[in-house]
């Protein structure tokens, strides 16, 4: 691809270019957690799964690898220059049969999946509006602002998908968010808790690589 530069990750090479978020070293991690649910997990292995907001499709190819021929992914992103970008990863990894991409705005793409995905997951903007320039130079100035801001608290885009969840996920599914850190974690249990009409069981909070509160995540009932 034309002006792309190489990612190694996990042990990935990937295509990104400007205007496509860099995978993180911590987001790889959200591969881990789905690795864990459906090992012995058959129903979830062989199910329906989606990453929002795939960005270059780091994490939506991982998934597809550990799934295997069973399941599906599908891998969501507003930004045509990402679909294109993780269209390429995807085809480079002969996935095209496991992963599918669909342009559009989070759940938006899957209206036809209402009730039918075994789990998803996301790394979504969650960086403050008013954060954003004190950001390092090679994340502020570089990447996309639009895949960095998550609003005042930068909690816009991830309760937006906690409050679409429970009508995507069959009973039984999983779901993984990262977020900025321990406040916003703690935020979206909350939310869960105590919002989302007793939806969700076994909530948890889990670490990054550094012990920083990175993840949420949970079933649907």
């Amino acid at each position: 691809m034309e002006d792309a530069i190489e990612e190694i990750r996990r042990d990935l090479v990937l295509c990104v270019q400007e205007g496509v978020l860099i995978p993180r070293p911590e987001t790889e991690l959200i591969v881990d957690l789905v690795g864990d649910v459906v090992l012995g997990n058959e129903g979830l292995r062989e199910g329906l799964w989606a990453d929002l907001g795939t960005g270059s499709g780091a994490i939506a190819i991982g998934i597809g690898r550990i799934l295997g021929t069973g399941g599906r992914v599908i891998a969501t992103d507003l930004s045509p220059a990402a679909i294109g970008v993780a269209g390429f990863n995807v085809q480079r990894y002969g996935l095209q049969d496991v992963v599918e991409l669909r342009q559009g705005s989070w759940f938006e793409p899957l209206k036809d999946m209402e009730g039918k995905l075994a789990g998803f997951v996301s790394n979504p903007p969650y960086i403050p509006s008013d954060d954003i320039s004190g950001l390092q130079a090679e994340v502020g100035r570089h990447e996309p602002r639009v895949a960095l801001d998550g609003g005042i608290n930068g909690m816009d885009d991830l309760l937006h998908i906690c409050k679409g969840a429970a009508s995507m996920l069959k009973p039984g599914g999983f779901f993984a968010f990262e977020t900025n850190g321990e406040k916003q974690c703690k935020h979206l249990v909350e939310y869960m808790e105590n919002d989302a009409g007793g939806s969700f069981f076994n909530l948890k909070i889990v670490p990054d690589f550094a012990g920083i509160h990175r993840f949420v995540t949970g079933f649907h009932k």
